[in-house]
């Protein structure tokens, strides 16, 4: 059995989308974020690499919202509706006493337990398992209800930080196709090899004295003998 991962923006983004300038962000004395300033257009499916990985959650972080840069400066275009996969999601569930019905619930402007049965049948959740808590969820089952979440948010612009961790093999498939057909504008992070020349359409690496930015697909920035470097000492020979 597949899931099937799927995402309907409620609205099209206007050509005003992102612009990010002079970002900057230290996290325990070490600074992951210096200088960053990119623009985001429409339709831009942008892989976001470091040899730090703090810096791709911080920099996903800030552009959600959720993390606040020391320095410089976020702008959403009016039109923009985004959605945010954190790499860690016990925040969403540790603790609660929800079942996923409920919990899903929280986040869908139609209440009824027919619809919300309905996104959590997408990602594999049935009958009785509909009821367990949430907080008792495994890690693969936590990520797949999030993706519910996800697809419930009617959201134009996507923000993934390792949208694959904790996921099956058959999950992960879903998702790489549902991201894919997206219409949308997303930003993400992952280290699949496959996962990223697939989806992205820009690279941006994140780098201690700012980014370079190739509005190319994966495998053309690996042609790139200097990028090629870069990438297996991000990603070790073997990717």
């Amino acid at each position: 059995r597949y899931p099937f991962v799927g995402f309907t923006p409620d609205r099209e983004a206007g050509r005003d989308l992102l612009t990010v300038e002079g970002v900057s962000k230290t996290i325990d004395g070490v600074r992951v974020l210096h200088n960053v300033s990119f623009i985001v257009d429409k339709g831009d499916k942008i892989v976001l690499l470091s040899r730090n990985e703090a810096a791709k959650t911080a920099l996903l972080g800030i552009l959600a919202g959720t993390v606040e840069p020391d320095e410089g400066t976020v702008r959403w275009g009016v039109t923009t509706s985004r959605a945010y996969l954190p790499r860690d999601t016990s925040a969403e569930f540790d603790g609660c006493s929800l079942n996923l019905i409920d919990w899903l619930r929280q986040y869908s402007r139609d209440k009824s337990e027919s619809f919300v049965r309905g996104f959590l049948g997408r990602m594999l959740f049935s009958g009785d398992e509909t009821l367990k808590q949430v907080s008792v969820l495994s890690g693969g089952e936590k990520m797949r209800c999030m993706f519910s979440r996800l697809m419930l948010s009617g959201a134009n612009v996507l923000l993934l930080d390792d949208p694959t961790n904790h996921l099956d093999l058959e999950s992960i498939t879903a998702v790489n196709n549902g991201l894919i057909a997206f219409p949308g504008t997303m930003l993400f992070a992952s280290r699949d090899h496959e996962f990223i020349q697939t989806i992205a359409n820009r690279v941006v690496e994140l780098t201690p004295n700012g980014i370079y930015d190739n509005r190319i697909a994966f495998d053309d920035y690996l042609v790139n003998e200097t990028a090629r470097a870069r990438v297996e000492e991000l990603y070790g020979t073997g990717e």
